[in-house]
């Protein structure tokens, strides 16, 4: 395994962590045993320093906050992802209480809203009309709660702009995550003065890099979107990449190894995207970690005592 000589400092705002798969179920179907404490240790091991569980729904959110209580190091969001928003319909008032609620009773490890915003790419999930209702609905919390927003978009750029463009006096910050729309939308979100978060998914085409590349320094920051959003050797950025770790099939894996399954993303993969963010922002690596380690605590955990 090929390993950087510095121990840089991250902060993963976007960990999936709650997913199956780090029970070593795969669509269903166990394949391994839990290792998702094993996951962490290797990414504490690496310098990760905090990582922010994704709430994607009522029921997700509950689970990333017990999940957090494990680890003075782990956080969580809570809100609602576009896709599931038909969550609300039956009783709208009843699901946005218990939102509020959860928050409220979890306030030390709650912080940011979301995941919210649109997803016009997978229509089929939700339709538009009701991602937009209750996307809108979700804004009052970070008024409520003084917390910022964990934003996803997909095709959809311009009404979610417009809609926090509307709403902006309520909206205490945010970052739009998992970021790989075009240069034009870039500069829509700026302008929102919001942060712009990359992952591997973020990295997939040479349009991307060039994209990614004009993010203003102090408005970036950086995350896996684990399991998903890896880093994969057929994107362009990926000849950029210097940490590499071995990794076998989920049918062969064993807990008791130092690999890690091969298609599923860990934390710790985090150094990946710095190191091809580095590489076409042509930024000294150290000076970037450090810039976007700032980024984040200023964000997310200025208010808390950690």
């Amino acid at each position: 395994m090929k390993r950087m000589t510095t121990i840089k400092k991250f902060i993963d705002i976007g960990a999936n962590l709650t997913d199956e798969m780090y029970q070593g179920i795969y669509h269903g179907s166990k394949k391994h045993e839990p290792d998702l404490e094993k996951v962490l240790n290797r990414s504490w091991s690496a310098g990760m320093d905090k990582m922010i569980i994704t709430g994607g729904s009522l029921l997700d959110s509950k689970k990333a906050i017990e999940l957090s209580r494990t680890d003075s190091r782990l956080f969580s969001t809570v809100g609602c992802h576009p896709t599931r928003c038909n969550d609300f319909v039956e009783d709208s008032d009843t699901y946005l209480n218990d939102l509020k609620a959860l928050i409220k009773e979890n306030r030390d490890k709650v912080v940011a809203i979301g995941e919210c915003g649109l997803d016009y790419e997978r229509l089929h999930f939700c339709e538009k009309d009701v991602q937009l209702k209750y996307f809108e609905l979700q804004l009052q919390l970070s008024s409520e709660f003084q917390l910022p927003l964990f934003l996803h978009c997909r095709a959809a750029a311009d009404d979610l702009v417009e809609i926090l463009s509307r709403n902006n006096e309520i909206i205490v910050g945010g970052v739009v995550h998992s970021f790989d729309g075009s240069h034009e939308a870039l500069e829509k979100i700026l302008e929102l003065n919001l942060y712009v978060g990359i992952n591997g998914c973020s990295l997939r085409t040479k349009e991307n890099l060039e994209v990614a590349a004009k993010i203003p320094q102090n408005r970036l920051m950086i995350e896996t979107d684990c399991p998903w959003c890896e880093v994969k050797a057929t994107h362009p950025g990926y000849a950029h990449v210097v940490t590499k770790f071995p990794s076998v099939k989920k049918e062969k894996y064993s807990v008791e190894s130092n690999h890690q399954v091969k298609g599923r993303n860990e934390p710790v993969n985090i150094v990946q995207v710095l190191e091809i963010l580095s590489a076409i922002r042509k930024e000294n690596i150290d000076e970037l970690a450090e810039a976007i380690y700032n980024n984040t605590q200023k964000l997310f955990f200025s208010n808390k005592l950690n």
